[in-house]
């Protein structure tokens, strides 16, 4: 009875070992999620209290919930509620858009910046307003999604996706590079021949979250719904993805159904979010890696993550604009290159980048 009862305790053993650690890696991230929401919020409220006019959290909450005809109440809520709203619209779009495309394409160093996916969609909106003289968000919405979309079908292409292989990452990673520098060209090339048509798009061109109005928002609210909802349902795929494409097929994933709903989804979440906000560099490429350095490898997380850790930095950096020119500002879109360029040479310096 003894020598039968030790093997079952050993195994008992066993997988008490395996279960814990499990157990604890789960803890962990619900609860680094659950702080990380904490720090969003505080965010959100350091947005509307700060500014070229700074308000105290009292006025803030009063304003929130009650009606004035004071100039606090108009700053709160024609100007510092609308471009936070749009923060943590266009914030997650540009970080889950990042994570989908690091998980496609097994590259740590892939965002849809230096992919040239957010340069596409600029390219197309620059087209609409200097060609086709179209200003309407509703409208030139349209030109973004087809631009963000062609960008990536032709960097898939150019990087040698059109073979029987599929291309490597550096492959993607240069001729993206390489689409975004030309597209960059055209599009400066288009601004100074029809100075007039940019004139109220230059902040725009580098990133910005300054006066967008919630109707400017609207129209692109159901794109971002569908891009992350289609990220968050191919998340357990790109699992099985990043131990390449054989693996995947021999574990039931129907490898080049996830590439194009994966597409789908990076297309509507850059590019809705560059028709608003302008081609905000960086963000995409730092918050999924700061997020796999602390969760791990795993997809579903580094979505939900990326969902909140995003507008987090995009919030702080909108916030450190309005304050070091005060009472003038600088484009969130230059201080998330300031931030994500360290981040970059950091990894750079890296033997071994986090792995996907």
């Amino acid at each position: 009875m003894t020598a039968s009862k030790q093997p079952s305790g050993e195994l008992k053993k066993v997988v008490e070992k395996k279960i814990k650690p499990i157990t604890a890696l789960r803890l962990r991230r619900i609860i680094g999620l659950a702080f990380a929401l904490f720090l969003l919020t505080v965010a959100v409220f350091l947005s509307l209290m700060i500014g070229a006019k700074p308000l105290s959290f009292d006025v803030v909450w009063n304003a929130l919930f009650s009606t004035s005809d004071s100039y606090d109440y108009t700053i709160i809520h024609e100007s510092r509620i609308p471009r936070t709203i749009v923060a943590l619209a266009v914030g997650p779009a540009f970080g889950l858009a990042g994570a989908v495309i690091q998980a496609l394409t097994r590259n740590p160093l892939a965002d849809p910046g230096i992919l040239g996916v957010n340069a596409g969609a600029a390219f197309a909106v620059a087209l609409a307003v200097g060609v086709f003289s179209i200003t309407s968000m509703s409208s030139y919405i349209w030109f973004a999604l087809a631009g963000a979309l062609i960008a990536t079908i032709a960097i898939y292409i150019i990087g040698g996706g059109a073979g029987k292989k599929s291309p490597t990452p550096v492959q993607i990673t240069l001729a993206g590079v390489a689409m975004a520098a030309a597209l960059d060209g055209i599009t400066t090339a288009l601004s100074l021949v029809n100075s007039r048509a940019f004139a109220g798009m230059l902040n725009w061109r580098v990133g910005s979250l300054a006066r967008k109005g919630l109707e400017d928002l609207w129209p692109i609210i159901p794109f971002l719904i569908v891009g992350i909802l289609i990220a968050l349902v191919i998340a357990p795929a790109l699992n099985a993805i990043a131990y390449g494409d054989d693996r995947a097929s021999s574990l039931g994933v129907n490898v080049k159904m996830i590439r194009i709903f994966g597409l789908i989804s990076i297309t509507l979440l850059a590019g809705g979010a560059t028709a608003i906000a302008g081609p905000i560099v960086f963000l995409g490429l730092m918050v999924p890696h700061c997020v796999r350095w602390f969760i791990g490898p795993d997809q579903p997380w580094i979505f939900l993550y990326s969902l909140v850790i995003a507008p987090l930095i995009l919030l702080l950096s909108d916030i450190i604009g309005r304050v070091v020119m005060s009472p003038g500002e600088i484009p969130v879109g230059i201080i998330t290159g300031f931030v994500g360029a360290p981040i970059l040479l950091i990894l750079v310096r890296r033997r071994k980048a986090s792995s996907l």
